[in-house]
């Protein structure tokens, strides 16, 4: 009885706190680090970053990312105004930076601060390519992932620390971590990730149609990256990610609905 009210307290206390809304899905969404806290100190890690890295600076690859990442920002702002939601992106200050490193990857921190590593390039295969990657990162900062993240994982911790404190009896309690640890990590915690992953995705694909370029090319992104991958991944249910089958079905059934909000915005044909 002391554990569930332990853990029935922990959660009252976590949903008052709760009360961030995404504007992409009108879902309430956990935010107990303010993004007031959290944006300053995601600007100065990735300023730690660049200063710590070798960043690409006067070239027709670094030129294109910039330009990509500017337009995806302007479709973002677009679609925000037109749904209600000026002002959404006052905190943000967009930077775009290619690095040079083989890593097959991009990123973006909370507060809109994106990088490319030169390795994803030639995945990319061109502008279209390198859209659907920054539409897709760009998302996870629109959608305040981060913060989610950050908030689960204090969430996560908080249970375990009720559950240490609520069980006295050793034997109990060490049975309760080492099966908290494992099921909260498969069942909450990857689940977790992995629809932001998902959420990302589509939310990406509407912000590259929007600004012009082909949701087609998305899917057709994913079958590069799962070639590139030589099929090595973890089950899906052990990952952060969707598996890339999943991904390339879902972008590939979405792209019509993202054709169809970008005619919302006058855009009827697309950059490839």
């Amino acid at each position: 009885m002391k554990l569930k009210k332990a853990l029935l307290v922990f959660g009252i206390i976590v949903f008052i706190l709760s009360c961030a809304t995404n504007p992409f899905t009108g879902k309430k969404t956990m935010a107990l680090v303010p993004n007031s806290q959290l944006f300053p100190t995601a600007f100065a890690q990735y300023n730690q970053f660049l200063n710590d890295n070798k960043v690409v600076k006067g070239t027709k690859d670094a030129a294109m990312i910039t330009r990509v990442g500017q337009r995806i920002a302007v479709a973002a702002e677009r679609w925000l105004n037109a749904n209600g939601h000026h002002g959404y992106l006052n905190d943000y200050k967009w930077e775009y930076n290619l690095v040079e490193d083989n890593t097959v990857n991009a990123w973006c921190m909370p507060g809109g601060k994106i990088v490319f590593y030169t390795g994803i390039l030639p995945i990319a295969k061109g502008e279209a390519g390198v859209a659907a990657i920054m539409g897709h990162e760009v998302a996870h900062a629109l959608a305040n992932h981060g913060q989610q993240r950050m908030s689960a994982a204090y969430v996560q911790q908080g249970l375990a620390v009720a559950g240490n404190i609520a069980i006295k009896d050793e034997k109990s309690r060490n049975a309760f971590n080492q099966y908290y640890g494992v099921g909260s990590q498969v069942g909450v915690m990857l689940p977790f990730s992995r629809s932001h992953e998902t959420e990302a995705d589509k939310i990406g694909l509407y912000l590259m149609a929007i600004a012009g370029y082909n949701p087609d090319e998305a899917s057709e992104l994913w079958k590069r990256m799962k070639a590139n991958s030589g099929g090595k991944a973890p089950p899906e249910i052990l990952s952060t990610h969707p598996s890339n089958d999943s991904r390339i079905a879902n972008l590939k059934a979405l792209a019509p609905t993202a054709k169809a909000e970008a005619k919302k915005f006058g855009v009827t044909t697309f950059r490839k």
